[in-house]
């Protein structure tokens, strides 16, 4: 990646070939998960109200969750160490191939009569599994594909993409299971095929340079990186615990089908409502970035979140909740840009995949456990009361974090400008940290 600062002229993507096969690539993949991940709760759910009744079923939804996060979180820094070690485009393929895989078994165990769970939560742990290799190495992978002037706008581009997919692909995703489960996954696996075609076509050039030190030392300076910067820790932390408690998503089949009544059409419009509020948020970033005051517009668009959680729990009308959902949405991607911009852009090369797998931690934490503790509170509280509880923790988390880091609370510039918030050195984070940790 080039250091010049200033750029050339013509479009990004037209200067940028292998970003812009990547980024197609990233489209079909991404797609391709939000389908598999409709067609599998929307399967569980339907599963269990039939045989163990509407209690159980939103807590087995949950339980999904747990499934993917649990070898997501054990194999999380082993992960990021890898994709600082091999080549990251190889990593990447050979996860989507293993992925591919487990949704042709689960298209498989979708033609039995009676679908097995225990199939399908083992199928999800190893999704979790892959997802622990593929998403550092994702991310650490964009920097080698464009030169540091472009930097900000790949990182835009790539998170617009997933943002599009994630509209698209749970509404798709609602038609095909309305049809079949069988189908939904047969339309997944050749989406992870085509993600893996366009793949190819990227020169392998994703190997970093090599690195002193055992793999246990550089999953220590990864460690020490994040845990050194107050900010950073901060940022993600914040992320891990408000979606931790806000995950309303995880009981949307339960509100489709037993709040709402819309069906598995309505379930598929009621995932897309954070995806459609998030896309919006990041044209309108992308066109008028944060320039002052980012830290605090975090927390207030934290506590928005937390708001909008509370306005989905009491709605009961389809129109109101996908506004609050929206609101939702666009409130979580205020918090991603930030975090991102954080992480992203300063993060050394040779330490991207290690950090990005302790994001990657915070942020399948929030998702993940996420869902579990919406499925366990649902099963105590109901799904309304769930998400009411989950609105009301996120609210009361914010003002905590905004107390326990204060020096998130005075983070001002994030575009290079006087006064800007910056990460320290990675050595010098380092050094603290360890020292810290010690």
């Amino acid at each position: 990646m080039t250091d010049s600062i200033i750029p050339p002229e013509g479009s990004f993507l037209s200067r940028n070939r292998d970003f812009r096969l990547f980024l197609g690539a990233s489209l079909l993949v991404d797609a391709a998960v939000q389908i598999e991940a409709v067609t599998i709760g929307w399967q569980i759910y339907a599963l269990a109200r039939e045989t163990r009744g509407v209690e159980q079923s939103a807590f087995l939804v949950g339980m999904v969750g747990l499934a993917q996060f649990v070898p997501l979180f054990v194999l999380a820094l082993f992960a990021g160490s890898t994709a600082d070690r091999r080549d990251r485009r190889g990593i990447i393929l050979s996860c989507l191939a293993l992925e591919t895989l487990c949704v042709l078994v689960l298209l498989a165990v979708a033609f039995r009569p009676v679908p097995s769970f225990a199939v399908i939560f083992a199928v999800a742990a190893i999704f979790g599994g892959a997802r622990a290799f593929l998403s550092p190495a994702s991310s650490a992978f964009v920097p080698m594909l464009v030169p540091r002037h472009d930097m900000a706008r790949a990182i835009s581009l790539k998170s617009l993409s997933w943002q599009a997919s994630v509209i698209v692909g749970p509404w798709f995703g609602g038609l095909l299971c309305a049809h079949s489960a069988a189908l939904a996954y047969a339309v997944t696996a050749v989406l992870y095929v085509g993600g893996m075609a366009v793949l190819l076509r990227v020169p392998s050039r994703g190997r970093p340079e090599p690195q002193a030190g055992s793999r246990i030392e550089q999953i220590r300076e990864g460690l020490s990186y994040v845990w050194g910067n107050r900010i950073v820790l901060g940022a993600i932390s914040l992320d891990l615990f408000a979606v931790l408690l806000g995950g309303a998503t995880a009981l949307l089949p339960a509100f489709a089908t037993d709040v709402l009544d819309v069906g598995p059409t309505g379930f598929g419009l009621l995932r897309s409502g954070p995806a459609l509020g998030a896309a919006t948020m990041a044209l309108f970033l992308a066109r008028h970035p944060l320039r002052r005051h980012a830290g605090p517009r975090m927390f207030w668009a934290v506590a928005g979140f937390g708001v909008a959680t509370l306005v989905f729990a009491v709605s009961e009308h389809l129109w109101l909740s996908l506004v609050a959902l929206a609101v939702l949405g666009a409130a979580d991607m205020i918090s991603v840009y930030v975090r991102q911009t954080l992480i992203q852009v300063v993060t050394p090369d040779h330490m991207r995949g290690r950090v990005a797998s302790v994001s990657s931690v915070f942020i399948s934490g929030s998702n993940e456990l996420g869902e579990f503790e919406s499925g366990v509170a649902a099963r105590v509280l109901g799904p309304v009361g769930a998400a009411v509880f989950g609105g009301l923790g996120t609210i009361v988390v914010t003002g905590l974090w905004a107390w326990l880091f204060p020096e998130l609370r005075r983070a001002d510039r994030l575009d290079g400008g006087p006064g800007r918030t910056e990460a320290p050195h990675a050595h010098a984070a380092t050094a603290a940290a360890s020292q810290a940790m010690d």
